[in-house]
């Protein structure tokens, strides 16, 4: 699938129909600043989270973190495992913010 901008994702949530959003940044940054719904699971735990994930698999799910080098990783790690629908958010929260 291909990856997702900030104002893709803004107007997804606004109609209500936002995807699974994972943000694979570290505890304290998803403290500091969310996408409101966002899970964080850190892109370290990932490959020991996949499992958990597995109802997920044919889901629609964008995965960020601050600029989008680490959620790039997310994104071909989980694809590995067979989820078919991942997005990676362009420019991260940066850009979500930003924008």
């Amino acid at each position: 699938m291909n990856d997702i901008t900030p104002a893709e994702l803004k107007e997804r949530q606004q109609q209500n129909q936002a995807p699974i959003i994972i943000d694979v940044r570290e505890p304290w940054e998803h403290e500091e600043t969310r996408i409101n719904g966002s899970q964080n699971i850190p892109l370290g735990e990932l490959p020991g989270k996949i499992e958990d994930l597995e109802d997920l698999k044919h889901q629609e799910i964008v995965v960020h973190c601050k600029g989008g080098g680490r959620s790039a990783s997310a994104k071909a790690l989980l694809q590995q495992h067979g989820f078919d629908k991942v997005r990676n958010l362009l420019g991260g929260i940066s850009a979500y913010n930003a924008g």
